[in-house]
């Protein structure tokens, strides 16, 4: 499994940036997708994920309302759309695909680290004030 995340960069408070992340190797669609993020200093932080069937989507607090997960599986892709950026979104963000194809979670479910069993190399994100 190969999971290569794109779109990172500098931004200022306020801005918007939208990453992808190409995965091959594994059957895409039947996987619920992730993005987790790591502040300087910081232990890494579930942002979002994707259920394989692209019904279901799930939030942390601090990004609810800003960030938009979503999938194309017709390109093997994932984005994280990130609006209303500011300087505590500073960090590495990854892009990781569930340990298991097709899991079945119930809603409002809590997605942790050791859910994900791929994962990708981080692209940086830093918002200035």
């Amino acid at each position: 499994v190969q999971l290569v995340e794109s779109g990172g960069g500098m931004v200022q408070a306020g801005g918007s940036l939208r990453l992808s992340c190409a995965a091959s190797g594994l059957t895409f669609s039947s996987y619920t997708m992730g993005w987790f993020r790591q502040a300087p200093g910081k232990e890494l932080e579930f942002v979002a994920a994707i259920k394989w069937s692209g019904f279901s989507t799930y939030y942390a607090d601090s990004v609810k309302g800003r960030f938009t997960i979503s999938r194309d599986d017709a390109k093997n892709t994932l984005y994280l759309q990130m609006n209303s950026l500011e300087p505590e979104d500073t960090a590495v963000y990854y892009c990781a695909a569930d340990r298991f194809h097709g899991r079945t979670v119930a809603p409002g479910y809590k997605w942790r680290r050791d859910d994900f069993g791929s994962w990708g190399q981080g692209t940086q994100v830093t918002v200035s004030s």
